[in-house]
This record gives structure tokens, C-alpha cells and sequence, in this order.
């Protein structure tokens, strides 16, 4: 498949979980330790810590050790791919759907006038 991209499949992945997508929400506003992305989820740390590991192989999360404490980031740059290629499907999509409002404007003109013929032959 010529658009596939394994790493922007990973991207996707990461992102289907609602776990996930809470760790990137909250990592926007900066780097967090694990304890503190853990907190608010009702999941023994290992559980979460399988999330954390999907968002690290994705490349969407980076983490780093220093002493006892892990603290992980966002990777912009992974998402910006995502984001590129959603941009790229948009305009895809929208002229898809203008050319179809046209072709449905265009058979609605055609109805109209087949109807006003019609009416004038009665």
C-alpha cells in the first residue's frame, strides 16, 4: 500500500486508547512523572506502565530516568506527522464532497427542468 507508514500506524495505535490520549493531553502542557500520570487512572502501575510503553514505541512519548524517578515527554515531531497526513486526507476528502455537492446540484437543476417541461406539455 503505497500510503502505508509503520511509525505513523504506531502514531494511530497510541492514540486509539482513551488512556493514551490522556497521558499526550496532560504531557502538552509538559514533561509529568510516571507517578504523577498515573494517579488519576484507576489501574495498578504496571498496567498503566503498558500504556506508557506503547506511547514510548510509537515515539509520541520519551521518557528519561534520573535517580528513582522516570519522568516522561511528549515528542511533537511524531505528532506532527499524524497531523500531515490527516491535513493531506482533508483536502482529499473535500474535493471528494465538492465534486459531490456539484454533481448533486447539477441533477437537481436537471430535475427542475425536467419538471418545468413537463408542466408546460400539460
Amino acid at each position: 500500500m503505497a500510503n502505508y507508514s509503520p511509525r505513523l500506524s504506531g502514531v494511530f495505535h497510541a492514540l486509539d486508547d482513551p488512556t493514551r490520549r490522556a497521558v499526550v493531553r496532560t504531557l502538552v502542557r509538559g514533561p509529568e512523572t510516571v507517578s504523577a500520570l498515573a494517579a488519576p487512572f484507576p489501574m495498578a502501575l504496571p498496567s498503566f506502565l503498558k500504556h506508557l510503553a506503547v506511547l514510548e514505541e510509537s515515539g509520541v512519548v520519551r521518557s528519561r530516568k534520573e535517580g528513582r524517578v522516570r519522568t516522561c515527554e511528549l515528542v511533537p515531531r511524531r505528532l506532527a506527522q499524524a497531523e500531515r497526513w490527516l491535513a493531506a486526507q482533508r483536502v482529499v476528502w473535500e474535493s471528494r464532497s465538492d465534486r459531490m455537492v456539484g454533481f448533486v446540484e447539477n441533477l437537481h437543476r436537471e430535475e427542475q427542468a425536467r419538471a418545468k417541461r413537463n408542466d408546460r406539455a400539460r
